[in-house]
């Protein structure tokens, strides 16, 4: 009993400092704790939703000459979510300055232009002295930092980096879908 009220305590103190959620079931994997806002309003998000989901981690550029990617990044989304994938768009300005606009041009871009529906993450930066802390977290896991926009990260329903894909790799690829596939077939 004290156990489950110790739990429930510290699920409402997660949620009040808007930190990550906290079940007494199932927490989430560090990976996965932390909070992003969203593109399109800037509402904190957290990725602890995603618990349980292979997650195809990707940073995004407007003005790329792979920006076509979204394209493909949706196909693969529609594809697979409903077999538990799941990808998130983080923008990002780093690369070729290819990201100049707001999170509302940016978030009207990505509607208008390839109607995305896979959750995006407002714009951060992804490499350098201070990328966000995923990608902070991404880049120790993998020992591989984006060396350009539309960079790949795949995650297991564990919450542990499997793989990365450098900005080539189309995510319709072979590659990346055949171990999208392998992911979706095993179990948290």
């Amino acid at each position: 009993m004290i156990r489950l009220l110790f739990a429930w305590l510290l699920t409402l103190f997660a949620f009040a400092m808007g930190t990550h959620t906290v079940n007494a079931a199932t927490s989430c994997s560090p990976l996965l704790s932390q909070t992003f806002p969203r593109l399109q309003d800037e509402a904190p998000q957290s990725l602890c939703q995603y618990q349980g989901k292979v997650i195809l981690v990707v940073n995004t550029a407007s003005y790329c000459g792979f920006t076509s990617q979204y394209d493909g990044l949706e196909k693969v989304y529609a594809k697979y979510k409903d077999k538990g994938l799941v990808v998130l768009g983080f923008p990002s300005n780093d690369f070729g300055q290819q990201e100049p606009g707001s999170n509302k041009e940016i978030a009207d871009f990505c509607k208008n232009t390839y109607d995305v529906k896979f959750p995006m993450f407002a714009k951060s930066a992804v490499s350098g002295s201070t990328p966000n802390p995923l990608f902070k977290v991404l880049i120790a896991k993998t020992g591989t930092t984006p060396k350009w926009n539309f960079y790949k990260y795949l995650i297991d329903r564990n919450g542990n980096v499997v793989d990365s894909f450098n900005s080539m790799t189309k995510p319709t690829s072979n590659s990346i879908t055949n171990e999208i596939e392998k992911l979706l077939k095993e179990k948290v």
